[in-house]
């Protein structure tokens, strides 16, 4: 028997979700999907993917088990006073992919006896290759079920609490990080000859290669590195002109000011 998920919040990330959920057989086979926005006229090329749109949160939260709020922080209150009537603590696991708002602050629009994780994936969830850090809570049985569902939709990790956050930073923003060093890199491929779209294609894919590398064998990204750097070579020459010019330093500040934007907003 198929599960009922109630995606409420058809923007960017929970459109990704979605889409997700319909791509493969495993998921699509195990999770009926309900995606629900204001305008539904948005989101109604999803129907295309055998998932229902709706703006009727309530029926959709009605006919739920997982429900994964997809929200802006800002439209919480009002969206847990819209569903309140139907929610059920002993049918609900509640999913929150917000940043900044610790489950404690949902539990107290909600009322207690509620099962909430929050969870932090990302846009590469729409092609199954999402990161999504899942909060250790309590709730073992409820946070078996939500990694099972992100399971298919890339790779997951359980995280404490405090942690959350950082996982915004490093996970879900850090796809842009990763696509502006893309874009980059397309655009020095440009300057040494190569015509816009074959420079984007050999960045992205050498890209996708170098972080495969790490997630098949868990070296140590230094490892890899020394692998083609030789001796007065020319990788070893433009490494050290880009860290002469601070990629690592800007990189590492631009994830610590990103977290300490979330923080100030906490």
């Amino acid at each position: 028997m198929k599960t009922n998920v109630a995606i409420l919040g058809g923007g960017n990330l929970g459109t990704a979700l979605a889409k997700g959920l319909s791509r493969t057989d495993e998921a699509s086979q195990k999770y009926d999907v309900t995606v629900t926005r204001r305008n539904t006229d948005l989101i109604q090329h999803l129907e295309e993917d055998g998932i229902t749109v709706s703006s009727d949160n309530l029926s959709a939260v009605k006919e739920a088990e997982l429900i994964v709020i997809s929200v802006q922080p800002t439209q919480i209150e009002h969206l847990i006073e819209e569903i309140k009537p139907v929610l059920d603590p002993k049918q609900h696991i509640i999913a929150s992919t917000m940043a900044g708002v610790s489950g404690e602050e949902i539990a107290k629009l909600t009322g207690s006896g509620y099962r909430i994780l929050r969870v932090m994936p990302n846009t590469a969830a729409a092609i199954n290759q999402a990161m999504t850090c899942i909060e250790r809570t309590p709730h073992k049985e409820a946070e078996e079920k939500v990694i099972e569902l992100f399971e298919t939709l890339g790779k997951t990790l359980v995280i404490n609490s405090e942690l959350m956050e950082a996982s915004t930073v490093l996970g879900a923003c850090g796809i842009a990080f990763f696509l502006r060093y893309i874009r980059a890199a397309s655009q020095g491929g440009i300057e040494v000859g190569f015509h816009a779209e074959e420079a984007q294609l050999i960045a992205s894919q050498t890209a996708l290669g170098a972080s495969s590398l790490l997630l098949n064998s868990n070296n140590h990204p230094e490892y890899e590195i020394d692998k083609v750097t030789t001796p007065k070579g020319c990788t070893i020459a433009g490494l050290n002109e880009m860290e002469h010019n601070g990629l690592s330093s800007a990189l590492i500040k631009g994830i610590k000011t990103s977290w300490e934007m979330i923080e100030k907003i906490r």
